[in-house]
């Protein structure tokens, strides 16, 4: 796989690529994603564009392009938002944009890597995320990734025409250790 940085059974992270950027602003506009987003609006390409260019500037944002290890093809997008150092803490975010590959396992997959990388590689303590309650494809892949529901915002969000609770889950690295023996011998 060309440029990968971690790769697991059928999927590679690599470097999210300013020339991709027009995929990308096509997965956060479409109507299926774009209901989970933090969005209201549709984005433009020069929006995302310059986004793009921003993150690559923020040394605190580990943000990669998910890709098929086969075809190389991009499916999706992940990060890991770093907080303060003391705290060893992070935040984690995800979206297959490629609706082809949404409910199949990529995502689970494109987790798991993240969490390895948080704990193992960056050495943190904590990996937080936020979901629309909306969202039960993702709750169910956070869940089986071994999140921890922590709390919830009630009616935080507004989405076709009724209000929606914000659900905050969260991860602790002797928790996903204890997950399974691989992640223990690591």
């Amino acid at each position: 796989m060309k440029n990968a940085f971690r790769s697991g059974p059928r999927i590679c992270f690599r470097p999210a690529e300013i020339e991709h950027s027009p995929i990308y602003q096509a997965w956060i506009n479409d109507p299926e994603n774009h209901q989970f987003l933090a969005r209201f609006r549709p984005l433009n390409g020069l929006e995302e564009r310059e986004w793009l260019e921003k993150a690559h500037e923020r040394k605190e944002l580990h943000l990669f392009e998910i890709a098929l290890r086969e075809a190389e093809r991009p499916i999706g997008l992940c990060s890991l938002g770093l907080g303060e150092q003391p705290h060893r803490s992070g935040e984690l975010g995800i979206s297959i944009g490629e609706r082809e590959f949404q409910g199949k396992g990529y995502g689970s997959e494109a987790v798991g890597l993240l969490l390895e990388y948080g704990f193992l590689t960056l050495g943190l303590h904590r990996i937080q995320l936020f979901v629309y309650e909306n969202n039960p494809r993702a709750i169910r892949c956070y869940e089986k990734c071994g999140f921890r529901r922590e709390g919830v915002r009630r009616e935080a969000r507004w989405w076709a025409g009724r209000w929606w609770n914000i659900v905050e889950y969260a991860v602790l690295e002797h928790e996903w250790q204890s997950l399974s023996p691989r992640n223990a011998a690591m």
